[in-house]
């Protein structure tokens, strides 16, 4: 009989440091909606920071115009276009437009990396308050509407009068970052990295999105109270 040598178990591999991102500064950014504040801002400090940015509009010649006031070689498109040259999008367009801008853009949108920022909100006498989608949260509704697209939630938080003040070198904030898949969660976290003074931290799958998109009812109160541009900082990370 021949005696057999006992394996050495495999050693385990290391686990992967959650702070080591991708490198996204090649990518292509879309913005939807970035002729609106949240959309302007968020293309501002992308460009500036030396992404490439085009943001799209319904009408391709205020989306030239927007861009040309933004500058930092951002570029203006209609919102078909801008899907199309596109890597990553971020849908920055107004709750009550949300689900037919993506029907309409689902063709384009195919294979995309889409970062929804849409905060389901209302407003009356008592300031604002949270919306409920059917689906769950806008980031939901976007995943449904977009089935072959690859869909994340992001940069909820961002108060956009401090994104377009040029006196403001860093914006004091974290993004929380949400998705189906690490891979794409941590190109976002990458993305909004870029941006001075953010940090984009993982806070879960889309079925967590509507209490994320929630919190800006809060943050609004906030602000109104303590006149201020409130942001989240998370803690012990």
């Amino acid at each position: 009989m021949t005696s057999s040598t006992p394996s050495t178990p495999a050693a385990k591999a290391a686990p992967k440091d959650p702070w080591d991102l991708p490198d996204v500064s090649g990518l292509v950014v879309g913005v939807l909606g970035g002729t609106g504040d949240q959309g302007r801002g968020l293309a501002y400090r992308l460009a500036k920071a030396g992404q490439k940015v085009i943001i799209g509009s319904r009408a391709a010649d205020r989306a030239q115009e927007a861009a040309g006031e933004i500058g930092h070689g951002v570029e203006g498109a209609d919102n078909a276009d801008c899907a199309r040259r596109s890597d990553i999008v971020i849908v920055a367009v107004p709750w009550d437009g949300h689900a037919k801008t993506l029907e309409s853009l689902r063709e384009e949108l195919v294979g995309k990396l889409v970062v929804d920022c849409v905060n389901p909100l209302g407003f009356d006498k008592k300031g604002a308050y949270a919306l409920k989608p059917e689906e769950g949260s806008a980031a939901e509704q976007a995943a449904q509407l977009l089935p072959d697209s690859r869909v994340t939630a992001a940069f909820h938080h961002l108060s956009a009068v401090l994104l377009q003040d040029a006196s403001l070198e860093e914006i004091d904030t974290d993004v929380m970052v949400l998705g189906e898949e690490r891979a794409d969660v941590e190109l976002v976290q990458a993305l909004a990295g870029r941006i001075p003074g953010m940090r984009g931290v993982f806070a879960g799958r889309l079925r967590n999105a509507h209490q994320v998109e929630s919190l800006v009812a809060n943050l609004i109160s906030v602000n109104r109270r303590y006149k201020a541009h409130a942001g989240l900082r998370v803690t012990d990370i």
